[in-house]
């Protein structure tokens, strides 16, 4: 530690950070704008400049910018001078030179850093009278807005767009005060993190265009803090609602995972709640609207004649806890495929081994080595592939200490580092969107790439693979360039998931058990479920209580029926198993928050509550158990799927909880998650609890007038620590509960280093979640399995795509506009091979609805990628229902101006080079 004083005052700062980071984790007010905690510094705009004096005799002092400067031992200085606040002003007042007089207009109005700052230098009035320089704003898509004008030039958004997040078609464009931000040409961005450039802008340049349609003041928003259901990476967001609408999703900072910033999916996905295909009342067989009471009572009477009830990984721990608890822990079914079923036991066995690591999203980053197996990690869980682009910078971090650069010097560090880069490894199929950083990439069918893993481990146990006739040179030189990454390292790390089947993930576990054997300690393995809850969901699940068993079991007992919580099983079993079952059952009650494929066949179909209208917990790919707060109440005749499945009086989300640790030994750690009531954590002394609403709420309004002109009494919270009010204490000290972050003299998201036990670490008492699994197991290797023999014509591998495979985030209208059509990817040579053009829809064996081809280059010979669409667009089929090859692929239609009108495709031929090209993974 070194020592620094500021205007007199002595603090114990990190010599490793520079002065800004330090008097900022002080919680000293110094005004910035270039910098961020996760960006590093540039010095473009030199806001936070600060007098610095040599030694305790020197009473003159030089300026230096804070940002640039080392928190040096026995640095002494002073904010407050008068020099350094002249300063300071003078720069605030040239930056704002030409920009405009919209703040009653502007979107960042209320939350806006450069009214912060500029309140924080003394800027109060204009000289400046002369011609503005102005911009034409751009089309950016369906997720961002753009007010050029508004700029400050601080180079926030191309720093984290090209060189933190790795977009290609952001750029800073001319010079001097004509400098313009944007694309090229008009269009959509393209980096799945675009939208975290709304967060990133201290000004109003970008704004988050779906909360443009539907707007109100960010102080008139009711928010409390939530998980999003977007992955399984469990991101902490804040959801705003307005008079019964989701109206914006924004960033929650959480050390261990998400930080500053969250994907795309997770920012505007979460729009589906006020999708038109909500499902807003109780309906029986014949359609007829029930009211709660008479719902439950049809509800008991069912359970009663016998039930067997199917859970879902998209649901809430509440939720499967108590259809089990319902039906009984022998009639609960998994609600997974039985294929990702399979390949969740695998991974539950890996969270409970003590050999391995599972790494959390900010650990990812400091792995030195990296070895992905057969998933697509941006389409699947986004936000650590966000990570893994920074662990790659890890060579260029180590260079810049050879050097004594500061890791802080981010220009510097990049332009020493150049091209060096911490080796990753990439076994997949066709194209991912980490190609640009792989340093061995392998791209090759499924069971070429098993083939080549198998032959990894085998080197790594320190024999000679023994490869199959007709091997390509390729193959051996990627096996042969991941072995000496992986064992050069200090810490790899090995990634696979469900979207690659459980037999790569067992292959991953072994290649992570070898490695922690040869360097005596737990190797990090992340094995990656597909959906929100997947870990909690399979915990509950007894061994053998497959989906498959329970379809197999309402054939064979035609006197059973059957309750589905929140889970579409067209999407997770084959159509005709599904029909056939849901067929021979006696009833079927669905439950659930959008109409789906499952509905029509509902004799009992009730509504539930969306992941922000009732309190809940989730449990992440690590095993993380993480509590999400009741932003706002769900609408007239909607409960939680957990209070429609209490028959007698609801539960609270509290003794739900807690009666879940009780029962089963796996969750015995959930109740840690919530807060403690009677402490100030809780913050309930006297019965006061957290507002909701910021205490600078407008309050209540006429917006019921038309119906009653009496305001109606906002409801009253029995159940959480919070209240549906702006009436209560803001906490000031534990931030588990803050829905909103401010402070003092800091209306933006930067308030959040306020409540930072320093900057870029853990939240001052905030809980991190639950880890629920002990490592208590000793495992072994898996037995190697046979390889599959070649198949005849091509082999079918099914795609996720970040834009349409989950299937809520589909009905979110600006999702929409980012999906396409279900569609079959095939390379040049296959495609003059069958003689199909791009374009043509083509039928595949077993499946009913045809497909559209485009032609992706880097697609595998003898392998056709898949996407099977989303039920939200027209052209969509059950994964389940693909054969894993077919001979042919058999023309539908050759049009193809017919086929590209019914197809939601911007590129029928797609280079995969460079990355991102427009209709690349659904663009």
């Amino acid at each position: 530690m070194a020592k620094i004083t500021v205007d007199g005052v002595s603090f114990e700062v990190d010599p490793a950070n520079n002065l800004l980071h330090e008097c900022l984790s002080q919680g000293l007010d110094l005004p910035y704008f270039c910098w961020h905690p996760c960006l590093g510094s540039v010095g473009a705009c030199r806001q936070c400049a600060v007098k610095q004096y040599r030694d305790a005799d020197d009473e003159t002092g030089t300026i230096v910018i804070a940002c640039m400067t080392p928190a040096a031992d026995g640095a002494r200085l002073s904010i407050k001078d008068e020099q350094a606040v002249a300063f300071r002003a003078g720069v605030i007042e040239s930056l704002m030179t030409s920009h405009p007089h919209d703040c009653p207009v502007c979107e960042e109005g209320g939350e806006c850093h450069l009214q912060d700052m500029t309140q924080m230098s003394g800027h109060v009035s204009r000289r400046y009278d002369k011609l503005k320089v102005t911009h034409r704003n751009q089309d950016l898509g369906p997720f961002i807005n753009h007010e050029m004008n508004r700029c400050i030039t601080c180079y926030r958004c191309v720093r984290f767009y090209d060189d933190y997040a790795g977009g290609t078609d952001l750029a800073a464009q001319a010079s001097h005060h004509h400098t313009y931000f944007g694309r090229f040409e008009d269009g959509t961005l393209e980096s799945e993190f675009s939208g975290n450039l709304v967060e990133v802008c201290p000004t109003g340049v970008f704004t988050d265009r779906p909360f443009s349609a539907h707007y109100s003041r960010k102080w008139d928003l009711q928010t409390a803090p939530s998980v999003c259901s977007g992955c399984a990476v469990g991101c902490n967001i804040t959801p705003g609602e307005r008079y019964g609408s989701l109206r914006r999703v924004v960033n929650r900072y959480h050390d261990e995972i998400n930080g500053y910033f969250i994907c795309d999916r997770g920012r505007f996905g979460a729009h589906y709640v006020n999708a038109e295909t909500r499902l807003l009342s109780a309906k029986d067989r014949a359609g007829l609207t029930l009211n709660t009471a008479d719902a439950k009572s049809v509800l008991s009477k069912i359970v009663t004649a016998g039930a067997i009830g199917i859970g879902s990984p998209r649901a809430s721990n509440e939720a499967n806890f108590a259809l089990r608890s319902l039906v009984g822990e022998e009639n609960f079914y998994s609600g997974e495929s039985d294929a990702d079923h399979e390949a969740i036991e695998v991974l539950l066995g890996s969270l409970r081994d003590a050999a391995f690591h599972c790494p959390s999203v900010r650990e990812v980053e400091s792995a030195d080595a990296v070895f992905i197996l057969g998933e697509d990690v941006t389409n699947t869980a986004p936000r650590l592939a966000l990570a893994l682009r920074q662990s790659v910078r890890g060579a260029a971090s180590a260079l810049a200490e050879q050097a004594r650069i500061p890791a802080w010097q981010d220009a510097a560090v990049r332009e020493l580092a150049q091209d060096a880069s911490s080796p990753l490894a990439l076994f997949a199929t066709g194209s991912t969107r980490l190609d640009d950083i792989a340093a061995t990439r392998l791209n090759a069918g499924p069971e070429d790439c098993l083939a080549a893993a198998s032959a990894l481990y085998t080197r790594l146990s320190g024999g000679s693979p023994d490869y199959a006739q007709g091997t390509s040179g390729a193959t051996m030189q990627a096996v042969e360039e991941a072995t000496a990454a992986l064992l050069a390292a200090k810490n790899p790390l090995i990634l696979s998931g469900v979207g690659a089947g459980a037999e790569a993930m067992r292959l991953a576990c072994n290649i992570a058990r070898k490695l922690g054997e040869l360097k005596s300690a737990p190797c990090s393995l992340a094995l990656l479920p597909a959906e929100n809850n997947s870990v909690g969901h399979g915990l509950m699940v007894s061994r053998g209580n497959t989906l498959g068993a329970a379809l197999r079991r309402l054939k064979s007992e035609a006197s059973t029926a059957v309750i589905v919580a929140e889970n579409d099983l067209y999407v997770r079993a084959p159509t005709a198993e599904v029909e056939q079952a849901l067929g021979e059952a006696r009833d079927c009650v669905v439950l659930d928050q959008l109409a789906t494929r499952l509905t029509p066949f509902a004799s009992l179909r009730l509504p539930s509550a969306a992941f922000h209208e009732c309190e809940s917990t989730r449990v992440n790919y690590e095993g993380r158990a993480q509590l999400s707060f009741q932003v706002s109440s769900p609408p007239e005749s909607v409960l939680s799927t957990e209070n429609w499945l209490a028959l007698d009086e609801p539960r609270s989300s509290d003794t739900l909880i807690r009666r879940c640790g009780e029962v089963l030994p796996d969750f015995s750690a959930l109740p840690e998650c919530l807060p403690n009531r009677s402490s100030s954590i809780g913050s309930m002394v006297d019965g006061i609890k957290i507002p909701r609403q910021s205490h600078r709420a407008s309050g209540r309004t006429a917006v019921n007038a038309a119906r009653n002109v009496h305001e109606p009494k906002q409801p009253v919270d029995d159940n959480s620590v919070m209240a549906f009010s702006m009436e209560g204490v803001m906490p000031q000290r534990d931030a588990t509960i803050l829905g909103a972050a401010w402070a003092p003299g800091w209306n933006s998201n930067q308030s959040i280093s306020k409540f930072q036990a320093e900057i870029n670490g853990a939240l001052k008492q905030g809980h991190a979640g639950s880890l629920l699994l002990r490592r208590t197991e000793s495992g072994k290797p898996f037995a190697a399995t046979p390889r599959s023999a070649q198949s005849e014509g091509l082999e079918l591998h099914l795609v996720s795509q970040l834009f349409g495979s989950d299937e809520l985030s589909a009905a979110a209208k600006s999702i929409q506009e980012r999906m396409c059509d279900g569609y079959v990817g095939i390379n040049k040579n296959e495609a003059a091979r069958v003689g199909i053009e791009p374009g043509a829809l083509v039928s595949v064996q077993g499946v009913e609805s045809p497909l559209g081809v485009i032609v992706r280059e880097e697609t595998p010979d003898g392998v056709a990628l898949v996407y099977p669409g989303s039920a939200a667009t027209g052209l969509a089929v059950n994964r389940h229902d693909l054969p894993r090859s077919v001979k042919a692929l058999v023309s539908v239609i050759e049009t193809e101006e017919l086929a590209q009108s019914r197809l939601g495709y911007e590129a029928l031929v797609v280079s995969d080079r460079p990355r991102a090209t427009p209709g690349e993974d659904g663009r």
